[in-house]
């Protein structure tokens, strides 16, 4: 196996990368510089190192800024290493909605876990709750967005089908519950796929840039069969933010 299959950093700016979060977290410090050097420049080029996307380093980051901000006011800055949980927690789920597996995953021996130790996944949502928030993302965009009336139609089919899911969802167990969770996967592939035909030829064009830019680190440690999956489910994805759509499917 070549080194460059065995490397997914060959494609990856480490430098760059590590200069882009460091300007991320100065932003989320409120201006405040937080350098990252020595065993933090370590840390965040290993996340470069495994192909990690600089967007889901930085989603990872903010949901660490946000989850201890809630806490209430703060005296110190966020340094990088209290936000490892919930980038390599961001990573996962990238990962698992693309289809794709780190060349490395376990986290530095001695890294920080003073607040760090509460990736967002650690308290997943119920069913209900979640079914609640995509209702409501969904009837709030299809509102106030100016939307095709494909994908809109596409909404309101949605906000149907996830309704009757809801009234069925409170108190489901075991059997019943998986049922849902495979109904919502059929319902959200079919709300991405109406969000890929909404994309104009730009927008797709861009988005095609952006799915290659994320999995080239990948191509060499896939069979081409899923490497092709994986850049269809990455699409998706990808299409489904353009038009800030939440995901219907719930994860874990």
């Amino acid at each position: 196996m070549s080194h460059e299959t065995d490397t997914p950093s060959t494609s990856t700016d480490i430098g760059a990368f590590c200069r882009a979060v460091e300007a991320h977290l100065c932003r989320v410090n409120g201006g405040h510089l937080v350098r990252i050097v020595g065993p933090a420049f370590e840390l965040v080029a290993g996340w470069a190192r495994e192909g990690m996307p600089l967007r889901v380093a930085l989603h990872g980051v903010d949901r660490t800024v946000a989850r201890l901000t809630a806490k209430g006011p703060r005296r110190r800055p966020i340094r990088i290493e209290f936000c490892e949980a919930d980038v390599r927690d961001a990573a996962e789920q990238w990962r698992r909605a693309v289809g794709v597996r780190a060349a490395a995953s376990a986290p530095p021996a001695g890294s920080p876990t003073e607040e760090a130790a509460e990736p967002s996944s650690a308290r997943l949502p119920s069913l209900p709750k979640h079914l609640e928030r995509v209702l409501l993302r969904l009837s709030a965009l299809g509102a106030t967005s100016d939307l095709s009336p494909a994908l809109a139609a596409a909404i309101a089919a949605t906000i149907r089908d996830v309704d009757a899911c809801l009234d069925t969802s409170r108190g489901a167990r075991r059997e019943a519950r998986t049922a849902l969770l495979e109904r919502l996967i059929v319902i959200d592939g079919q709300l991405t796929e109406a969000a890929l035909a909404a994309l104009s030829a730009l927008e797709r064009r861009e988005l095609l840039d952006q799915v290659q830019r994320e999995l080239s680190p990948f191509r060499g440690q896939m069979p081409p069969a899923a490497f092709r999956d994986a850049e269809h489910a990455l699409l998706g994805e990808l299409a489904r933010r353009h038009f800030s759509l939440p995901q219907v499917r719930l994860d874990g």
